[in-house]
Order: C-alpha cells, then structure tokens, then sequence
C-alpha cells in the first residue's frame, strides 16, 4: 500500500504498459507552443536595441554614442540602465508572476494558466507595437513578462505528464525546441524588417510577438489538462483514467497500475495545506536544491545574454548593422539545428552525460572568446579596421558555443527540475525554478552592459568560472532520471551518495513500494 491511502501501486522494476500514439504527440507539441512567446522575445531584445531608429526614439544618448561618436570605448557605447531597463523589466515581472501562476496552474489547471500566459502576452505586443514613449515600451514588456510567468510555468508541468516516462525527456524538450524556433523566428524578422519596413521596421519588430502569442492562446482553447491535474483539482476519477488510457494508447484496465500511483499522489497532495512550507522539508532538500541552483546555472552561463544582445555583441566586435543581425541569424539557425540534435540524445544517453559533455565544451569556448576579443580589444575597447577573418572567427567560436547550450544546458535546465518533484509539491516546485529562472535572467540582462563596460573581455572568464562550477555540482549531485516514471522519482534520490540521508526516512516503513 501507499501513503497510508490503502491504494496498491507498482513495484520497483515494473514497466507501465503503453506507447507513443498520434494524440499524445500532437497534444504535446500544441502544449510546447507555449515556448515560442519567451524564445521571441529573447531574439528580439538585441535585434531592436541594435536598430538606429528604435534607438534614437528611446534612447538618443545611446543613439549618439553608438552612431556619431566613434571615439568612444566599443564595450561601454551600448551601456545605459533605461536601454537594460528595457530588456530585463520582463523578468522582474515574470519573476512576480510565478508565484501567482503556481496557484493557477494547480487549482484551475495546466491549460488555463497557457491561455492566460498566451492572451496577456498577445496585449503587451500590441502595446510595444504601438508605443509611442518609454512608458509605453515598459509597460507591454511588463505584459510580456506576465505572459512568459503563466505559459513558463504551466507548459514544462503539462509535458511532463503527458509524456510516456520512456521518451519524457524528448517530448519536454520540445519547449525548449520552441524556444529556438521563437529566436530563429526573431533573427529573421528582425533581418528582413528594416528591408521592408524601414525606420519602422522596429515596430514590425515587437508587433509580430503577437502571432505566437495568438498560436498557444488559440492553442490552449483546445487542450485537455493532464491525468495529475485533473485529480489535483478533484475532478473525476473515471475522467483521469480514461484520459491516461488515451494518451497511453491501451485500455483503461491497462493503465490500472500507472493510475494508481498517480492518485496515490494525488490523495497525499491533498493533504499538504502549504505546499511552499513543504518545500523546507528535509525530504524534499534534493529538489529544493535542484530547483534552485538548476535554472540559476543555466543563466550564469552566459547564454542568454548572447541571444538577448547578439546583435549588440556583433557590432561591438566589429560587424555593421546588417552584418551583425545576419550573424545573429546564423547563431539561432544553429541554436535551433543543435536543439533539434539533442532530441535523439536525451532519452539515449541520459541528462548527466549531456550535462558534463556541454559544461565542457561551453568552459573551453567562453575562455576562447575572451582570449580573441581581449586580443584585438584590450582593456582600451577602442579599436579600428578589425580584419574579416577576425569577425568571421568569432562568429564561430559563438555558435560553437551556442550549439553546446542548446543540446545540453539548454533543454535540461528545464526538463529536470520538471520532472523531479512529488504531485503534492509539483506547481508550488515549478513555480521557484521559474522564480529562480527568471530572477537570475532579470540579474544578468540587467547587468550585462555595465559589466561588460566594466570587465571589459574579462566577462567571459567571469562567465567560465560559474560553467566550471556548476559542471562539477552536476557531477557529484545530480542522480540520473532518464527513463524513471515521473510518479517514482524519489528512488533515485534515495539510491544516491548524498540526497539518501535525507529523503530515506520517508519510505523506510514501505521497502516494498514506492511511496509517491
């Protein structure tokens, strides 16, 4: 028996019957829309901050700096706290956001969340389409960062328990995919506006986030919420089931044993009356942990800075305008290919490995690009006629780097804190790794360009170091989940060097069974 509810579960080592069926699939991918919102508007931030007319309307001292004042230090000319404003006042806001969003996604359902996550974003790309003054700007970023709180926090939960635990890690991962697809998808436009919409080619810009914006919003109208969320709001028994026999794709008898594990979840997380104080519980230390310092490290690698400012970052190391959003576009092409890669190693190969492998490569190309920036820019930052072979080397070194993100740090940082946690403290769980997620993003759009100025090529090296140090937490700390049912993720915890002290005490008076 489980949990004290005189409901049976599966023993350890039995496999849930069940395959991959046309429904499952196309339910995930429509769920995984919902990452499309937050990719565009990483790739957008950088594309418009780098366009002459956005910057002159918002920001003339910048404008000046960039444009007419050649003499000025190429780390520093971009360096203004209203233009960082800008970028990382979304993330304060999604950051405020989650904790509202955890309330939602558990007592009203994972779909719900989507589409509120979907229709607020869709108002504040009106707004920033339509600005007229700074305000304005802050304003719809404000609503885009509310949206990106509800779709962040719902969409990673949903795929998570939808999926078969046997391909878990390439369904979730298809958020991540979005992601890309939302960067590549604002490269483009932001390419191809200024040839077609000329000085308002900014405003073609932040507007279009309203097309993925309406696609999970119209999206989400026509899900149905997971087996899990259906019983964590209390609904019917009978509906759970037949939807966990649907997605499984085998008879309602045959998910009998996955079925109950699941409502022995349920009926222990009904008993938990604050789930965030159950969090502090030294049961739940592994995945607090995890929670925190996962979405934390993936920040502090630096990659999200690269796609918010590429194409600042392209123009100071040289590139002009249109150069610098091509290679841009070139970084997301890659991003978008190296996402794609990492569905066919996830399941196969585990989460550790791919962990370990990109921690690596990204260590050994942070350090490469400090060397070359510091080479040709020095501490001085001033700097005239750098060869072609130059630029073009650097764009390599950064899409190597990027492609190392996006098969391993990338779509992890989001499929193993979401898959870690019991029912009862499920939203509440998620709910901090996307509060932890978007503080430290807001923490590194808003420091980037001052630091930048201030640590000159040296930010890469401050960058390497935090890469050097979360690689090693993951290999001493971070059991592998690979193919575990999301119901019995407390075996690996409990089989591991460190976390069994703390999370052995909960079972030990059911040996037999897995008290989920």
């Amino acid at each position: 028996m489980a949990a004290g509810f005189g409901i049976e579960v599966k023993k350890v080592g039995q496999e849930y019957p069940g395959h991959t069926t046309v429904y499952v699939l196309v339910t995930c991918f429509l769920a995984a829309m919902g990452g499309l919102i937050f990719g565009y508007d990483i790739g957008i931030s950088g594309g418009v901050t780098s366009m002459g007319p956005f910057l002159q309307k918002f920001f003339p001292s910048v404008y000046h700096r960039e444009a007419l004042d050649k003499s000025t230090n190429q780390y520093c000319k971009f360096n203004d706290q209203k233009l960082t404003l800008f970028t990382s006042s979304l993330y304060l806001a999604a950051l405020f956001t989650s904790f509202v969003a955890s309330w939602v996604t558990s007592r009203l359902g994972r779909r719900i969340s989507m589409f509120l996550g979907g229709f607020i974003f869709l108002l504040g790309a009106a707004i920033n389409g339509f600005a007229q003054a700074l305000w304005m700007l802050i304003l719809g970023r404000i609503f885009l960062g509310v949206g990106i709180g509800f779709t962040n926090q719902s969409v990673p939960l949903y795929l998570s328990e939808m999926a078969p635990y046997k391909i878990r890690g390439i369904l979730n991962s298809m958020f991540q995919l979005m992601i890309t697809v939302g960067i590549l998808s604002a490269n483009l436009v932001n390419y191809f506006s200024p040839k077609v919409a000329g000085q308002q080619a900014w405003r073609w810009s932040l507007g279009i986030a309203m097309v993925p914006a309406f696609i999970i919003f119209v999206s989400a109208i026509f899900l149905r919420n997971s087996p899990n969320s259906i019983l964590q709001q209390g609904g019917d028994k009978e509906e759970a089931r037949a939807m966990l026999g649907r997605i499984r794709g085998v008879t309602d008898k045959e998910v009998e044993a996955e079925f109950n594990a699941i409502l022995a979840a349920s009926e222990a997380s009904k008993q938990v009356k604050n789930p965030w104080r159950n969090l502090l519980k030294r049961q739940y230390r592994p995945q607090l942990t995890m929670a925190i310092l996962i979405p934390v490290f993936q920040q502090l690698t630096g990659m999200n800075v690269i796609m918010f400012y590429a194409p600042v970052l392209f123009k100071t190391i040289g590139l002009g305008d249109d150069a610098s959003l091509l290679s841009a576009l070139v970084t997301g092409l890659v991003n978008f290919f190296a996402t794609m890669f990492s569905f066919f190693l996830i399941d196969k190969y585990g989460r550790r490995p791919l962990f370990l492998a990109g921690g690596t490569l990204l260590f050994i190309f942070e350090v490469l690009m400090a060397a070359l920036i510091g080479w040709k820019f020095g501490v001085s930052g001033i700097v005239t006629g750098l060869p072609k072979w130059y630029a073009v080397l650097a764009v390599i070194f950064i899409c190597v780097y990027v492609s190392a993100f996006a098969w391993s740090w990338g779509p992890l940082g989001w499929l193993v804190p979401s898959e870690i946690f019991p029912l009862e403290i499920r939203s509440a769980g998620q709910s901090l790794v996307l509060s932890a997620n978007m503080l430290a993003t807001f923490l590194v759009a808003e420091l980037f360009l001052p630091f930048l100025c201030g640590m000159k090529f040296g930010l890469f090296i401050f960058f390497s170091v935090f890469v050097a140090v979360m690689t090693a937490f993951i290999y001493f700390f971070l059991p592998e989940t690979k193919k575990v049912p999301i119901e019995e993720m407390s075996r690996v915890w409990r089989d591991h060097w460190y976390w069994k002290k703390f999370v052995v005490s909960q079972d030990q008076d059911h040996p037999k069974y897995l008290v989920v």
